[in-house]
């Protein structure tokens, strides 16, 4: 079985989709400490031809909390962020196919800050056509006390993973020899570059899967899954 896991973030870019698509279960990190300044609650988009940060704030609560005990802040205007992607989108050619996938999830009564980012990640699944099963890590029983790649290792052995998938950035985390050693093939998923026309501007790279729906028909969407990577 290939497995991969990652941290939850908010619409993340399509490598992180790349990586759902290319194993059998993906597990997503629910019982680990949330990251400030990092991508958990926020992603970039497109606006006025330039990149910009959109974010889900949170309710004030201790730094040590994992992901699954943070929660959406209560006065957090999701019809506000609705507005703000529908002008920087309604003029791209899939707006009225993709808009609503987006639309759903962003309104989505959820308060619990893991279960309103994988809501948005199953979601955009659906949409874009991936059947891969999707847990939360807490779902598989191993010690709590266990951390990095020995925490990885015995996910992966809970699942009863053979392959392990992990992105590109990972490669100097992880030790072919130790997965080697507990029966488990290590690979890494290396995203060939994806370009597509974004209102006739220069190309701005990375931004968050939503951008990649608002351009892209869904079939093109699975040409990027399917074969604009490579597992090295």
């Amino acid at each position: 079985m290939k497995v991969a896991i990652m941290q939850p973030y908010f619409f993340p870019y399509i490598g992180y989709f790349q990586l759902i698509g290319s194993v059998d279960l993906f597990i997503i990190y629910d019982n680990i400490k949330y990251t400030k300044k990092g991508w958990i609650n926020r992603n970039r988009i497109l606006c006025n031809g330039a990149d910009h940060v959109v974010t889900v704030p949170l309710r004030r609560d201790s730094d040590y909390l994992d992901v699954k005990d943070r929660a959406v802040a209560g006065d957090f205007n999701r019809g506000k962020l609705v507005n703000q992607l529908r002008e920087a989108y309604r003029r791209a050619p899939y707006f009225q196919e993709a808009f609503p996938v987006v639309e759903e999830a962003i309104m989505s009564p959820r308060e619990n800050l893991f279960e309103y980012i994988h809501g948005s990640v199953v979601g955009v699944c659906c949409y874009i056509r991936i059947g891969t099963r999707i847990i939360a890590s807490s779902n598989l029983s191993i010690d709590p006390a266990l951390k990095a790649e020995e925490r990885v290792l015995a996910l992966c052995e809970a699942a009863g993973a053979s392959i392990y998938v992990n992105a590109i950035g990972g490669q100097k985390l992880y030790s072919r020899q130790e997965f080697d050693a507990h029966g488990v093939e290590l690979k890494f998923l290396e995203p060939h570059a994806i370009t597509y026309p974004q209102f006739g501007a220069p190309f701005v790279p990375w931004l968050s899967i939503i951008d990649v729906m608002m351009f892209n028909a869904v079939a093109g969407i699975r040409d990027f899954l399917d074969n604009r990577y490579e597992l090295v």
